[in-house]
């Protein structure tokens, strides 16, 4: 055993022991659509006299922080996002009609001196006469009061507790105590109450929260003018309910918000859905990933069963760096790190695939020599084609939103991870048994040293792919048209995400078919809801503007003929946001393309960047217009599926182009139509085992995963079968039409011609250095 291959395998026991003991002693941090809970995107609006600017929204943050604290929810979780948003996470709370209620009101507590009874039929609304700090109001009776501007605001409150008051028959009271200043303002307020007789109107003190006047006690005749009550602190009292009395101390002590704040988004998902979602997920993980250990057993015989090993190293390894780091694990982060096992395959079977080629092309070279030059030759496409992919999820992480973003995160660390387990941990397993004579001498035990089936099948058949290019871009052309009819005549079913509005999911103890969900909800006044079934029975309802009451009366509605009903999910989407994540959407698609281009441009000649960027265009396109045919809803998740396919179809083209730049810089005079078809015949092999291992998982993801992850799964389905395909018909085909067109035809045989010959400089030397 060489130097290199200890230093690799110690490396990788060192990693994987770490990775042992992190998994062992640390568990992941779930994110709301795992564990059940509310998620609430505020956004701070500017008022009349304050500009929602960052360091508004971050004192607002810290308002919104105690309020929550205070109302006893397990480790929620607040963050500034941009300049004045605010997203809120609220584990295992499953109705946020409460948590709305007392978050998003801007709490103005103030302290009012009452000027007497305003006359009957006086509007509720300042008086322009006297100025827009006098209110008229009416108190706990409905008596308008005529209200002279604030003495004492709610910043001056030092605490509140709500207790009931048995003593004195008050009932439930909330107790407030004064900060010392403030305090001073309270005595000197109820004293000047005080200097008018009792039961005069102008003995009362009024306190205003949010300009509703929740109090108005007279001062107790005991109290002498000028005297007032003691600075320490007073009771409100008003006939509040122990809920009523506890929620009014939640929001004055929480104080009041510089600025308004609207709910932007709100997201609500049941504990149930989240833990079948990791069910099914760990069931798609399993089978998917011994389906793929089976299959490149089967295909590398020993060192398939090798690369299985480090395919369950990279699994450790990357399900520990999501541990370690603490990243929040979403439902789509999950489905990604599911998608890492399959993907994890492609850089052992392109490395496989190389050593087969050596073994093929010099049959007495030793093992050894042939792994190690395979190593070698396939490492400038793995490390092309995984940027790509590292690409593809920094857009995702930096232009997504909500739960997107931690599917980027999953997928760059199953990135990483993957080259980790092939370069280090399979490289060090495969040398190894490449050492044994007994794997070395029988060439049926280690699997390389024989070409596979699909290699020799191609060898045998020589199929002439590329004489007329022309034909297979008009083929990709027919199947860009089919595709655009689909979002013609179907249209793009856009998901809430992207439109604004409400979708509601729900489970209910009997069966509701969905004419009489929508008859049903029709009747409670909800005609224009759009009611579908979701998976297992339960019953989807989408609507345009609904608040929390109204989602609550829907569910009542709902109730009368389903019995008990259950709340599965729910997505709240304010139209601005979806405009904007609509946008972005759109930039990010944008920015993928552009990003992708500049890349291969630098890494190879431009007219295979851009052969490679019209097939991923090809692919896109393909995968919304196929999910318009199917009538399937484009939201978040599909975005997130869209930018995966283009990392994977840019990742296949870039293994072609690769081959084609090798072979053609040895062989300067060969036609590159042909240069191109030995490419692809070369590197088919490697596409159609990566394909199988990727569509193992997938195909699981999409029979197990539920309503959930049936699409995401499907979508990226379709996306690796048209990748496949346009990687190789459609990328290799633009590229030759390309270079036909700008560059001048190859030397005919037979015929010598000073502009025919070939140049002196490699035609794919741009700088590039693998």
């Amino acid at each position: 055993m060489t130097r290199a291959t200890t230093v690799r395998a110690v490396l990788a026991a060192a990693v994987l022991l770490v990775s042992v003991f992190i998994t062992l002693t640390m568990s992941p941090r779930l994110g709301l659509d795992l564990q059940g809970g509310t998620r609430m995107v505020l956004q701070a609006k500017d008022s009349a006299t304050v500009e929602a600017d960052r360091e508004t929204t971050d004192r607002t943050l810290e308002v919104l922080r105690q309020r929550i604290d205070s109302l006893g929810v397990a480790e929620p979780v607040l963050t500034r996002s941009g300049e004045d948003r605010i997203i809120v996470e609220l584990p295992d709370v499953q109705d946020p009609r409460q948590a709305a209620a007392v978050i998003g009101r801007t709490a103005q507590l103030s302290f009012h001196e009452v000027l007497g009874a305003a006359p009957s039929g006086t509007d509720p609304a300042p008086k322009p006469e006297t100025g827009p700090e006098r209110l008229v109001l009416p108190d706990e009776q409905g008596t308008q009061l005529d209200l002279g501007p604030a003495r004492l605001s709610g910043a001056g409150v030092k605490d509140a507790t709500a207790f009931f008051e048995a003593q004195q028959a008050a009932g439930w009271t909330v107790k407030l105590d004064f900060h010392k200043d403030a305090g001073k303002d309270w005595t000197k307020l109820t004293g000047e109450a005080a200097c008018h007789p009792a039961g005069d109107e102008r003995r009362r003190v009024a306190i205003v929260l949010d300009e509703k006047v929740i109090s108005s006690p007279q001062v107790d005749p005991s109290v002498g003018c000028q005297a007032g009550l003691p600075s320490g602190g007073t009771q409100i009292t008003g006939s509040f309910t122990a809920k009523e009395a506890r929620d009014l101390a939640l929001l004055i002590k929480g104080g009041a918000l510089p600025v308004p704040v609207e709910i932007v988004e709100q997201r609500t998902v049941g504990p149930t859905l989240g833990a079948a979602a990791i069910d099914a997920s760990a069931q798609a993980a399993l089978i998917g990933a011994a389906a793929t250990a089976l299959f490149i057993t089967f295909v590398y015989r020993l060192f398939g069963a090798l690369a299985a090993v480090a395919l369950a190293a990279y699994g450790v390894i990357s399900y520990a760096a999501l541990v370690g780091l603490g990243v929040t694990l979403t439902l789509p982060g999950l489905a990604g790190f599911v998608l890492a096992i399959g993907m994890a395959v492609d850089a052992n079977v392109l490395v496989f695939e190389r050593a087969r080629e050596e073994c093929q092309d010099r049959p007495t070279r030793s093992l050894r020599s042939a792994l190690t030059t395979g190593f070698q030759k396939a490492f400038s496409a793995v490390a092309d084609s995984n940027i790509t992919t590292l690409l593809a999820a920094g857009l995702l992480f930096f232009l997504g939103s909500g739960p997107v973003k931690g599917f980027g995160v999953t997928l760059a660390i199953g990135v990483i991870a993957s080259m980790f387990s092939a370069l280090v941990i399979a490289r060090a397993l495969t040398e190894i048994a490449a050492g044994s004579r007994f794997v070395s001498d029988y060439r049926g035990v280690n699997g390389i040293a024989r070409p596979g089936s699909v290699r020799t099948w191609l060898t045998r058949k020589d199929p002439q792919l590329f004489r007329k290019p022309v034909q297979w871009l008009v083929i990709s052309t027919v199947l860009v048209a089919v595709a655009v009819a689909g979002i013609v005549v179907r249209g793009v079913d856009l998901g809430v995400e992207f439109t604004g509005g409400r979708l509601v999911e729900y489970s209910t103890s009997r069966p509701v078919d969905v004419e009489t969900a929508r008859s049903t909800l029709a009747d409670a006044g909800f005609g224009d809801a759009e009611i579908t079934t979701a998976g297992d029975g339960d019953i989807s309802v989408r609507t345009g503007k609904l608040d929390n009451d109204g989602e609550h009366a829907l569910r009542t509605a709902l109730a009368t003929e389903g019995g008990e009903t259950t709340k599965v999910r729910d997505e709240l989407i304010g139209p601005s946001l979806g405009d904007e994540l609509r946008r972005n959407a759109l930039i990010a698609l944008g920015v993928a393309v552009l990003v992708q281009l500049a890349y291969l441009a630098v890494r190879f000649r431009w007219t295979f960047a851009v052969g490679s960027v019209v097939a991923m265009v090809h692919d896109v396109i393909i995968v919304v217009g196929a999910f318009a045919w199917l009538g399937r809803p484009v939201d978040g998740i599909f975005l997130a599926a869209l930018l995966t396919v283009i990392g994977y179809s840019v990742n296949d083209s870039v293994v072609v182009f690769d081959r084609v730049r090798e072979l053609w810089a040895g062989n300067r005079k060969t036609p590159l139509d042909t240069i191109a078809r030995r490419a692809v015949l070369q590197t088919v092999p490697r596409t159609v085992n990566t394909g199988m291992g990727a569509l193992f998982i997938l195909v699981a993801l999409a029979v197990l995963g539920g309503d959930s992850l049936a699409d995401f799964a499907l979508a990226l389905l379709i996306g690796i079968v048209v990748g496949t395909w346009s990687s190789v018909f459609t990328a290799v085909p633009g590229a030759l039409v390309l270079e036909r067109t700008t560059t001048a035809p190859p030397p005919v045989p037979g015929k010598s011609s000073r502009r025919a010959r070939a140049p002196r400089r490699d035609p794919l030397d741009n700088g590039a250095r693998v």
